[in-house]
């Protein structure tokens, strides 16, 4: 059969050739579905390689949908092997500075952090520089989040390390961007304690 050739001018995609016309409608589908798919940046990305495994995002609202689908905390992606734990890293940019700069406004939105994502806090430790910065920790049953902020540059790093119980870490990125109001956040999940590795 020779090949047929299907004009979409009111698609605005101009002409397309398809192989046959048994085929065509396959090759619209992948067409159309490559046309409407979200940007890869718009995913978690996972990756694996030499035993670490990686889970990377730059988009906060997929990101924190991805975090809320699982109840324990710890949502895997297929292929993904099980961890002990998870290790969230948080670039918080282009933040409110002046939230940034005070012992006491930092601890409570780590605190208030912990305990949304139903973490128990068992201890706690913040510490304020001159002339700029804060680093703290609020450590928890299930591991700790930390914190180190640049006031000056508007910009946070947060570590949110949590495993087993049943941690709503979505919910704590959630207070973070309501108190700090980051114009750009990037994620990266690191899964420490992967079961193959860990199994004696």
């Amino acid at each position: 059969m020779a090949n047929s050739f299907i004009l979409l001018s009111t698609l605005g995609l101009g002409a397309i050739a398809a192989p046959s016309i048994t085929d065509h409608f396959v090759w619209l589908r992948r067409r159309f579905s490559k046309v409407n798919a979200a940007p890869t940046l718009d995913r978690p990305r996972l990756h694996t390689e030499d035993g670490w495994t990686t889970i990377a995002c730059d988009n906060p609202t997929a990101f924190e949908a991805w975090l809320g689908k699982d109840e324990e905390g710890l949502p895997t992606r297929p292929g993904e092997e099980s961890s002990l734990g998870s290790h969230l890293l948080v670039e918080l940019y282009d933040c409110d500075g002046t939230q940034l700069e005070r012992e006491d406004v930092v601890g409570r939105a780590m605190r208030d952090a912990a305990e949304m994502s139903n973490a128990t806090t068992v201890a706690e430790s913040f510490h304020e520089f001159k002339p700029y910065g804060v680093s703290g920790a609020v450590i928890i049953q299930e591991s700790h989040y930390t914190i180190h902020t640049w006031p000056e540059h508007g910009y946070a790093a947060v570590d949110l390390f949590y495993c087993g119980g049943p941690i709503r870490v979505h919910r704590a990125v959630q207070v973070l961007r309501e108190r700090f109001k980051p114009g750009r956040i990037k994620f990266l999940v690191v899964r420490r304690g992967i079961e193959s590795e860990v199994r004696g």
